[in-house]
């Protein structure tokens, strides 16, 4: 998105004053797509949690080796919910890095990040963007452009990347990812990111209190929790492992605490 300014890429109706959780994310991925009220709560969140960065960015770097590894499978459509502002290396580029014709649906909640996502995608011909809940799981799939998407004929990665921390136990979580499971075509994958409460323990209460002064409070999990969102699906090998853990690049890039990055990940395949 070089060159792009924050009128090019940002609808004049939006508020740059109030912080938005989909800019935020990408000022801790080093981007530009952010504004200074972002800039000042994400600084406030590092003062707590001065590692915060590197787990957005072991984050992102998971769901690029993710979609990588999918796309080398012979994937070509993806279905990306709680997607954010697609920017940094997003599920269409690495897709199409290999798969050229590889379709993308990005789904959010959020106006400002669906509204900032389909300006930046308005000539893409291949990605669709869909303000839609992953907590009205009928209502998202019955939106056009998804259920095209998942049509039968090919298998469908779904990207749960970094969202369903954002769901609450009252939501029933894992009922809503086994609504979405049993709408995929055969053969179909999910990718799953979720910050978990091992690996850092000290850091579960702060985190969790920073996040309950936002729109989008979170819920960590434990690695049995978080195991169970996989039901259904068979998980491949490294299994159920934290984010740099995950098919790493090279073995140094996994680190000598990858615990400190508390997430679990893992990428499971339907029959």
């Amino acid at each position: 998105m070089a060159g792009h300014t924050w009128q090019t890429w940002s609808p004049s109706w939006v508020d740059l004053e109030t912080p938005n959780a989909a800019r935020v994310y990408d000022y801790y991925l080093g981007g530009s797509h952010n504004f200074e009220a972002d800039r000042r709560m994400a600084r406030q969140a590092m003062e707590q949690w001065p590692d915060l960065p590197k787990i957005m960015q072991a984050n992102r770097a998971f769901l690029r080796r993710s979609v990588h590894y999918l796309a080398a499978g012979g994937f070509t459509r993806f279905l990306d919910i709680g997607s954010g502002i697609p920017t940094l290396g997003p599920v269409h580029e690495v897709a199409r890095e290999l798969q050229p014709d590889a379709r993308v649906v990005y789904v959010d909640r959020d106006p400002v990040a669906v509204a900032h996502s389909q300006l930046m995608l308005e000539e893409d011909l291949l990605s669709r963007v869909v303000q839609a809940d992953l907590t009205e799981p009928d209502e998202l799939l019955a939106q056009p452009d998804v259920a095209a998407l998942l049509e039968p004929g090919e298998p469908v990665a779904l990207l749960l990347v970094a969202v369903l921390h954002f769901v609450p136990d009252r939501l029933h979580p894992h009922a809503l990812v086994a609504r979405l499971r049993d709408a995929l075509p055969p053969g179909s994958a999910m990718v799953l990111c979720h910050a978990c409460r091992e690996g850092r323990p000290d850091q579960v209460g702060p985190h969790q209190d920073i996040y309950a002064r936002t729109r989008t409070p979170l819920t960590m999990r434990g690695r049995e929790e978080i195991g169970r969102f996989f039901d259904g699906f068979r998980l491949i090998d490294p299994g159920l492992v934290y984010l740099t853990q995950w098919r790493p690049d090279t073995p140094e890039a996994v680190g000598p605490h990858p615990e400190r990055l508390p997430g679990f990940v893992g990428v499971g395949l339907l029959p």
